[in-house]
């Protein structure tokens, strides 16, 4: 299933008119992308490293696919004066996440702008009231309803941009001060293998407490925390799942939240690889996930099949949530309100086709022969 919007919007910089012009040529040339095939996994030629370039801020230049065979087949840059309502929705809810977290997603313009060209997604000190699941939620229920003490915004393509296999690509500067989780992802479209995490869920990037003192291995005191993450979820359904991943680390002399940076996935059948500024990471592949399940006609567990789960479409989420079982149990523990309102901003998001073989997404990899791989878990 793919449901792209085929639409051209109006761009302020010439950069951005080429990325624009790019998007219309290749849906003129191919239609909307379709991404549904399944097959099997194939192997392609590594590219090498992206080569750096001098110049942090040339985005096209220095963090575009170095692979030619990436074609750029969905965009938004955020050069409107509003939040395209044909590319995202919002969630409204005061659930928490599931994990305790004490915002409440809303609508409201003071959460999710459009600033300068960006995306600004605030996390607010203000008490809300709002419903506890999604409008669409089997559960909602309008006067079943939580007050949180913050308010915050999370952007969805959930049926407006819906892939399997590709490379997702977003430049983002993110916030900072204990209780703050930024968070780029993804979540199933159609939950085929049962709910969460059975159906799988991809973590582009995500960062907690960025500028407190860091709790990682060895850090010393004062060292500040300066990491993201690319993890999987997966497995059988709560709370029976399971996940794997690491992160990257900026070093003491460079932050996530003092400028832009580019956060990117590479996924194709079978394997899903992760980015910082270009430079390839981390890898994660199919010996080491599964999805675990109960057979419809006997109740017995079953493993789904080739590399499921993450062998259906996907979407894209942008979220600024607030405390949490992870964020506020890390670091300098719980939240510090004296930090907010807090901001993550992000300049574009972007997707590419592996031209190559658009139905397994293989043969555009690049590859760092140092990236760690993760072993993940069997079922």
């Amino acid at each position: 299933m793919n449901q792209i919007e085929c639409n051209n919007n109006h761009k302020r910089s010439p950069e951005k008119l080429a990325i624009a012009a790019a998007v219309l040529a290749a849906f003129l040339l191919s239609g909307c992308l379709d991404t549904t095939t399944e097959t099997d996994v194939d192997t392609e030629t590594d590219t090498g490293d992206p080569t750096p370039d001098p110049t942090p801020d040339s985005d096209l230049s220095r963090h575009h696919p170095v692979d030619k065979n990436w074609r750029l087949v969905w965009s938004d840059e955020f050069d409107g004066s509003a939040i395209d309502p044909a590319k995202w929705s919002y969630e409204q809810n005061c659930w928490g996440g599931g994990n305790n977290e004490q915002q409440c997603y809303t609508d409201q313009a003071s959460n999710a702008f459009i600033d300068d060209g960006a995306l600004v997604i605030k996390a607010i000190k203000e008490n809300f009231t709002g419903p506890i699941a999604n409008l669409e939620d089997p559960a909602f229920d309008p006067n079943d309803t939580r007050t949180l003490p913050y308010t915050s915004a999370r952007l969805r393509t959930l049926n407006k941009g819906d892939w399997r296999y590709g490379r997702f690509e977003i430049r983002a500067q993110l916030p900072a001060g204990q209780g703050t989780w930024p968070a780029i992802w993804m979540l199933p479209t159609d939950w085929v293998y049962g709910g969460w995490a059975a159906s799988g869920e991809i973590d582009i990037m995500e960062a907690v407490n960025l500028e407190t003192q860091s709790d990682a291995e060895g850090a010393a005191p004062g060292a500040p925390e300066h990491r993201v993450h690319g993890t999987l979820h997966f497995g059988q359904e709560w709370p029976d799942n399971v996940h794997s991943g690491t992160y990257y680390d900026f070093g003491a002399d460079e932050s996530p939240a003092n400028g832009f940076h580019h956060y990117a996935i590479e996924w194709q059948s079978g394997e899903i690889r992760w980015y910082v500024d270009g430079q390839h990471y981390a890898t994660q592949t199919d010996a080491g996930w599964y999805s675990q399940y109960p057979d419809p006609d006997t109740d017995e567990l079953v493993i789904g099949s080739g590399s499921a789960p993450f062998n259906k479409p996907f979407h894209l989420i942008l979220n600024l949530a607030v405390g949490g079982n992870w964020a506020a149990n890390v670091n300098e523990k719980g939240i510090d309100p004296g930090v907010f309102p807090q901001t993550m901003k992000v300049d574009y998001v972007r997707v590419y086709q592996c031209d190559v073989d658009a139905v397994t997404g293989a043969g555009c990899a690049t590859r760092n022969p140092d990236a760690e791989t993760v072993s993940g878990h069997q079922p």
